[in-house]
């Protein structure tokens, strides 16, 4: 603090003196009393708190919080689709992300064939509305198929009775699928539900084809490899014009060894080609009525005859070459022993 002397001139000389205070001091006080007011008025806060049970409340319902804020985030995200969603599952997209979808999808899908989602998404980018018109007239034309559309059948586990099926004659189709599914290791649920699709009904064509993959797997015992995957495709592409499987038919060889793609040009794709071209519409079976036939008269029925093995025809292919291994590992030990 300073003491500051002023004159003043006048009739009469006055001395005052003026006291002149530190700003340095003034805002270190005003800091400290901001400061002790926060401190002391957040501890005021949470004493209250503790006094009326309020704090660390366990009668709030955090989970139930935090379902209905992602909730709101969702409904918020529906508001910037350009439609309301058409059934359970659907996920409506804007035209230019359907071309994204399929752009993205149909590379990771070549380059990762593995990854079952790039092939469901894919699946689905490619399904256009003039090839989902062309199965539905196709299931209307035929008794069977209106019945399928009728009932709208869910292909799942509990609805087959895996459990049953295992009981089933022996060459039956039931019995078969039961056995190919348990040496393939996968099941009627593992196929996923369909989302990007917009039309209900064309979502259920879909997912009807989708669902019935796999039958047709078993029926032709195709194994779930690359080759045998691309021989169902092409299967599928000739029988009922799916785009995916076009795709699929015609670009997965690409990647092949030498070996695996010279099996699908000459046996194969052949065989997938003419069984799809000549047999009756695959999704026009109502696949849950014919499980206690035997699979050779279904086949007859289809018009369905069966290929090469592939099991088989790939082992053949393994022993051939550990046989040249041992052959040449003997040769090698010899030419050493000289």
């Amino acid at each position: 603090m300073t003491v500051k002397t002023v004159s003043c001139r006048g009739s009469n000389m006055i001395r005052m003196n003026f006291v002149q205070p530190n700003r340095r001091l003034v805002l270190a006080a005003a800091l400290t009393a901001t400061l002790a007011e926060l401190i002391g008025g957040r501890q005021a806060f949470m004493a209250n708190a503790m006094e009326n049970g309020d704090l660390h409340n366990k009668n709030i319902d955090y989970k139930a919080e935090k379902e209905e804020r992602v909730l709101r985030r969702i409904n918020n995200l529906k508001n910037t689709r350009p439609m309301t969603p058409n059934y359970e599952g659907h996920i409506p997209l804007y035209t230019t992300e359907k071309a994204l979808l399929f752009a993205i999808s149909g590379l990771r899908s070549f380059f990762h064939p593995e990854n079952g989602l790039n092939i469901v998404q894919l699946g689905e980018a490619t399904a256009w509305p003039i090839f989902l018109e062309s199965m539905k007239r196709t299931m209307l034309s035929d008794p069977t198929g209106r019945r399928i559309l009728r009932d709208r059948p869910n292909v799942t586990t509990q609805q087959l009775d895996m459990d049953h099926l295992a009981e089933y004659p022996k060459g039956s189709f039931g019995y078969q699928f039961y056995t190919w599914c348990k040496r393939e290791n996968v099941s009627p649920d593992t196929r996923a539900p369909v989302s990007y699709i917009d039309d209900p009904l064309h979502a259920y064509i879909f997912k009807r084809y989708r669902q019935c993959h796999d039958f047709y797997h078993a029926l032709n015992d195709m194994p779930i490899v690359i080759e045998g995957e691309i021989t169902v495709k092409a299967l599928e592409a000739a029988n009922m014009g799916v785009p995916m499987a076009t795709l699929g038919a015609v670009l997965a060889p690409l990647r092949l060894k030498p070996i695996q793609r010279e099996r699908l040009y000459q046996t194969y794709l052949p065989w997938a080609v003419r069984t799809g071209l000549t047999c009756k519409p695959l999704i026009n079976v109502y696949w849950e009525e014919v499980l206690s036939m035997d699979c050779n008269e279904l086949r007859k029925e289809l018009g369905i005859a069966l290929p090469p093995d592939l099991r088989n025809m790939r082992a053949e292919r393994k022993a051939k070459i550990h046989d040249l291994n041992l052959k040449y590992k003997k040769l090698k030990e010899e030419s050493h022993d000289l």
